[in-house]
């Protein structure tokens, strides 16, 4: 697993989906967030560590905020936006609907 700092579009997106969520997010999100590229054939999912902190035994909470998009190819993304049992940033899910790689976030 490579954990690291979101790029500033990921960043740009996850800020668009915290914006139009069904709960309320901490406005210091972005403080020592990490993040790890997931096994999705690079469709562009995150496993999301919020305050620096690595954790197996999180657990999955919901889904607070989706946003459809079109890649650059007009193949229609949907990004989903997941929380963990105690409400906090748990995971960035990015299904190309043709399953092919995702060649760029929407910001």
């Amino acid at each position: 697993m490579n954990i690291r700092k979101a790029t500033t579009n990921e960043e740009m997106l996850l800020a668009y989906l915290i914006s139009k969520a069904s709960e309320t997010i901490s406005d210091d999100w972005k403080t020592n967030l990490l993040v790890a590229s997931m096994n999705d054939g690079e469709m562009g999912s995150l496993s999301l560590y919020p305050e620096g902190i690595v954790s197996e035994n999180r657990q999955f909470g919901g889904q607070i905020s989706e946003y459809l998009f079109l890649d650059e190819d007009g193949v229609t993304v949907i990004a989903s936006l997941y929380v963990d049992e105690k409400g906090r940033l748990f995971e960035l899910d990015m299904w190309k609907t043709d399953y092919s790689p995702l060649i760029k976030l929407p910001f």
